[in-house]
């Protein structure tokens, strides 16, 4: 199963804090039941690429139904198909436990 990070940041608000909208992000990641893990500067999810793809635009349409005209998502993935991984699969081989 595909391993995904992603940052959504919505452009041109009137504050330079995002809380607000990582909150909103949040709440819609947590409906999706999708396996998450929430880390200071964006989220890790594991899910198949529609599941994943469909959550980012439900997060997209939230924003924009808040009048935020335009935002950046920043999505890196990690598709690895020679065998499972999980968050903590990656993290345990890293530091050797």
């Amino acid at each position: 199963m595909p391993m995904f990070e992603i940052t959504i940041v919505p452009l041109g608000t009137n504050s330079p804090s995002l809380s607000k909208y990582v909150r909103i992000s949040y709440e819609e990641i947590k409906k999706s039941g999708l396996k998450f893990q929430l880390t200071p500067m964006g989220t890790c999810i594991t899910g198949d690429f529609k599941s994943v793809s469909e959550l980012v635009e439900r997060i997209h349409d939230k924003f924009a139904a808040l009048g935020i005209e335009r935002i950046s998502t920043h999505i890196k993935i990690d598709d690895r198909r020679d065998k499972k991984i999980t968050f903590e699969s990656k993290i345990k081989a890293v530091k050797g436990r």
